[in-house]
Formats: C-alpha cells, sequence, structure tokens
C-alpha cells in the first residue's frame, strides 16, 4: 500500500501543470505508463491558442470556437476557459516556456483552420515538446513529486467497488510496475486522470502509441458518466509515406499559406466552403476524403513550396526535416498527406472544474468532456484546455476536499493474481489489437452508415469477451492491458455513434446526411453500473 495527497495519471500539459500547484500542498505521485517524456502534449506541433494580437478579441475566439462546435459548445465553459488563456500562458512563461516572438518582443502569431485571427502562440513546429520538456523539468525538482514511469494504471478502487452503499467515491486504484511485474495498490481521495486520447483505436492515427484510451477504459468501468464519444477528429494532414505513418502536417502550414491541392495539381478545398484551406477540420476532413474516393488517388497534397525556402526552414524546421528525410523537398514539392485519427472531443464528462461524476475523481484534457469542444474542435484550444482546466481542479480541490483522509476509512484490498498464468502467445494479444484498429478504421472513421457501425459493434462485442476471458486467465502485462482498454473504448464510441441519428460536426453518417434542427442538440451520455468486488 502506497498512499498520497494526490495521484496524477499521465505527464501531458494537464498533468504536469496540476501536480506542480499541488506539490505545495501535500505528496503528489504522477504515474505514466512509459517514460514521463512521452505524452500528446509532447507530440503537438502547432501551439496553444490566446488572444494576444490588439486586433483580435476574446469575443472572436469564443465565437470561433462555439462556431466549429457545431452546436454542443457549453457557452459559459468556452468563455471561461477563453478568459483564461492569458493567465496560463503566463504561467507556462514562468515555468521557462519559450514561445516565439517577433523583433518587437511582441508574441509572434499563427493562424489556423477555423479561426479569424492569428492566435496561435507556438515554439517553431514543436510547441508541446517545449511545452512538455520545461514542465517536466520543473516538477522534478519538486520534492513533493514522485514521477514513477513505467507504472501502468489498470484500475480505479471505488467505494462501490467495494461494496458500500451511498456516494461512489475514488479510494485509490491498482497499477502494474512494469519492471518488476509487481501490481501496487496505491490509495488517495483525490485522482486525476489526464492520460489523453485513444488515437491507436484506429489504424492510422497522428497520436503516440499511449493513446490507448486508458483514462475513458478505466473511469467508464468504475461508473463515471462518459459523453460524446462519436466525435473522434480526424486530423486532416497526415503525411502520406510508407516510411511514416503518423507524422502530423501541422494546420499552421496551412494557416501560413499552404493550399490543399489534389492529384490534378488544382485547389480543390473552395467547391466545399469558402474559407478553403481554412475551413475548420471536420470540413476539410471530409472534402479530403471524398477528394479521395471521387478521383481514386491514394492522397491528395499541402502545397506551401511557394514560400521561401528561408522561412520555411525557420517556421517549420521539423517538419521539413522530416519530410526530407524520405525524399520530400516541402520548399519545391507539395507534401503528400491523408486524414488520420487525431483527437477525440467526447471523454469523461466533467464540470469546468474537472470533476467527474465519481467523487474525488478528476479528468483533464482530452480524456475528459468539459463541453469545450463541442462537436468539433477548434485547432489548438487542447493545450489550453489542459492547462486552464488543470489549475481550477486543483482551486476545487484545496477549496472543497480538504484535508484528505477520506480513503484512509476504507481498507482498499491488495491484488490478487489467484491462478492466472503468464500469456503464452502474445500473437493473439496483437491480433486482436490489428482487427480493432482495422475494423473502426473501415467502419467507423469519417463516413459512417447504420450497416457499418452496426458490424461494428458485433464484431466487438465477440471481442470483448475473447478479452476479457484473456485479462481473468492471464497475468497482467502492458500489451494486454492496453488490449482491454481499446476494446473497451472502441465500443463507446460506436455505442455513442449508435445514438446520433444526425450528421453533426465529427460525426457524419450517409444515412442522416444533415444535423437535426427540429429539437436542441444533445449531448450523448454513457453511464456503467460499477462491478462490485
Amino acid at each position: 500500500m502506497r498512499e498520497y495527497d494526490f495521484i496524477v495519471v499521465g505527464t501531458g500539459v494537464s498533468g504536469l501543470s496540476f501536480a506542480l500547484k499541488a506539490a505545495a500542498h501535500g505528496r503528489v505521485a504522477v504515474l505514466t505508463k512509459r517514460s514521463p517524456e512521452v505524452s500528446n502534449t509532447a507530440w503537438a506541433q502547432g501551439g496553444i491558442c490566446c488572444v494576444a494580437d490588439p486586433q483580435d478579441s476574446f469575443e472572436a475566439h469564443i465565437a470561433d470556437t462555439i462556431d466549429a462546435g457545431a452546436g454542443l459548445c457549453e457557452e459559459t465553459v468556452v468563455n471561461t476557459i477563453v478568459r483564461s488563456a492569458p493567465a496560463a500562458i503566463d504561467a507556462m512563461i514562468a515555468q521557462g516556456v519559450n514561445f516565439d516572438r517577433e523583433p518587437d518582443g511582441s508574441f509572434s502569431l499563427g493562424k489556423e483552420g477555423g479561426h479569424t485571427q492569428r492566435r496561435i502562440l507556438h515554439a517553431r513546429d514543436t510547441t508541446g515538446r517545449e511545452i512538455s520538456e520545461k514542465l517536466l523539468a520543473a516538477a522534478r525538482h519538486e520534492k513533493n513529486i514522485e514521477i514513477l514511469d513505467n507504472h501502468f494504471a489498470i484500475d480505479l478502487v471505488t467505494t462501490a467497488k467495494l461494496g458500500f452503499k451511498g456516494e461512489n467515491r475514488i479510494v485509490g486504484l491498482y497499477a502494474l510496475d512494469e519492471v518488476n511485474g509487481k501490481i501496487i495498490t496505491f490509495r488517495s481521495d483525490r485522482v486525476i486522470l489526464c492520460t489523453g486520447g485513444c488515437g491507436r483505436v484506429y489504424l492510422y492515427t497522428t497520436n503516440p502509441k499511449v493513446a490507448t484510451g486508458d483514462g475513458i477504459a478505466m473511469a467508464y468501468r468504475a461508473g463515471a458518466t462518459v459523453a460524446n464519444m462519436e466525435f473522434i477528429q480526424f486530423h486532416p494532414t497526415c503525411l502520406y509515406h510508407h516510411e511514416l505513418k503518423n507524422f502530423l502536417i501541422s494546420e499552421a502550414v496551412r494557416g501560413e499559406g499552404g493550399i490543399l491541392i489534389g492529384r490534378d495539381g488544382k485547389e480543390f478545398m473552395a467547391a466545399y466552403d469558402p474559407r478553403g484551406s481554412l475551413a475548420p477540420r471536420d470540413i476539410v476532413a471530409q472534402a479530403i476524403d471524398h477528394e479521395i474516393k471521387r478521383t481514386g488517388g491514394p492522397c491528395v497534397y499541402v502545397d506551401i513550396a511557394h514560400r521561401s525556402k528561408n522561412y520555411i526552414t525557420k517556421r517549420f524546421p521539423n517538419i521539413y526535416e522530416t519530410c526530407l528525410s524520405v525524399g520530400i523537398d516541402a520548399a519545391r514539392q507539395p507534401i503528400p498527406v491523408v486524414p488520420a485519427a487525431h483527437y477525440q472531443c467526447g471523454g469523461v464528462q466533467t464540470d469546468i472544474d474537472g470533476a467527474t461524476s465519481i467523487a474525488g475523481l478528476y479528468a483533464v484534457g482530452e480524456v475528459a468532456c468539459t463541453g469545450l469542444h463541442g462537436a468539433n474542435r477548434l485547432a489548438s484550444n487542447s493545450l489550453l484546455e489542459g492547462a486552464v482546466v488543470a489549475t481550477r481542479t486543483f482551486e476545487r480541490i484545496m477549496t472543497h476536499q480538504r484535508p484528505g483522509d477520506i480513503a484512509k476509512s476504507y481498507n482498499v484490498p491488495d491484488w490478487i493474481s489467484g491462478d492466472a498464468e503468464n500469456v503464452d502467445e502474445l500473437v493473439v494479444i496483437y491480433h486482436n489489437w490489428d482487427e480493432i484498429r482495422r475494423l473502426m478504421w473501415d467502419y467507423v472513421s469519417i463516413a459512417r452508415t447504420d450497416k457499418r457501425l452496426k458490424r461494428a459493434s458485433t464484431r466487438l462485442q465477440n471481442l470483448r469477451r475473447e478479452v476479457q476471458e484473456f485479462y481473468w486467465n492471464f497475468k497482467i502485462c502492458p500489451e494486454l492491458l492496453e488490449l482491454r482498454n481499446l476494446v473497451e473504448t472502441a465500443s463507446l464510441i460506436v455505442e455513442c455513434a449508435q445514438s446520433r441519428h444526425e450528421s453533426r460536426g465529427l460525426h457524419y453518417t450517409l444515412d442522416f446526411p444533415s444535423p437535426n434542427d427540429s429539437m436542441p442538440a444533445q449531448d450523448t451520455l454513457l453511464v456503467r453500473e460499477p462491478v462490485t468486488g
């Protein structure tokens, strides 16, 4: 048994921002299933939104966010997060984060799809890495923060799971120490999930390998409400190349003049939206998908070769060098791109302060659904949400949940493996993993139908039974845990998609190609009774 005042799962901007604030008020465990440098935050290229130009305004940023969200944004949440951006940026700068600046010292501001003004702060084209490195360095200097890498959170422990009646509260979690194979019991009445998204549910994704929906699956199994999982954002421009299958070509490239062209070399986005290549991501991804199917080509292209090589290499050094490593010179030729799964706009339902439906359990960042993104995320709002909500979660806990000794009232039993055997053939796990990702890509990607969703649901039900049998009969290993979470999250996406009989934002179905405007837009909510014992 290991006890902490706060347990954070994840080392992205959300988890580290919270941990740095909480360290002054108690012992903080930060769990990550791989090394702390690996997170969705670290992979973020474009930047972070903040109104910083005299020509811009909070009202304009709010309006752009709500427009992109296709009728499902919570306006009070949007208003609060947008207006909190300057303070969040100041806090990052205080931790050593360096954003690009103009010669006069003002922020260098980029523009991305769906934005009517330049408001994207960036650190060249590796903004997420800059934020991640500086916050991680600060966390490592805090004596009250213990970063536990290679610790895979397995399941949450709640009072309902322990068999107690009344309000369901968090009292801890179980985690696998991947180095020695032991399962550790962690006890705390304040657990903050910052596990990122679920991009690896799909065959083609811009996400790192760690994005397997772990936080979503854990929270759902514990009885937390999950919302809007049908809204999976497909980034329009993932590099199309057999050697680099998940490298992102940032939307900022289009913000700086890059144009989407077809295999015939002609611009095509004007036929889909008057904003052209800078339309919101749902529109652009659907347009590219349509163009690829219409022309039979394997991809489309982003052309920024009309900008100078000096400009491209300075503004997008990582993108330029990565493309050049596989023989694509972005200063001389267009970059081949295809859509790929990128960001989940749904997640564990929370309020603006990160609170879930389980007392003491919080969720911040991509794992959560606060209402900011609605049915489609406005580019570069994600890092902002993580930073702002992490601060508000900390303030909420310090106001309403002190001193933090509730968990000590409950006897949290140690993990019992029983007669479980070591996994004898990992090939079975890998086969199921591949099958889930391929069926999700074929049946539940950019364009959906009722028939495709039904097929996906039927096969996922069978896979869930197979994975559950595996889970109970064999000893825990990271591959099995990820497969378990992957099939759970995929099932949530399909169930939510089957419940929405309209096309809205990122959910596009050929059977209901238009929004249902006869009634107010509704969230899709799922909740499961927690399993006791």
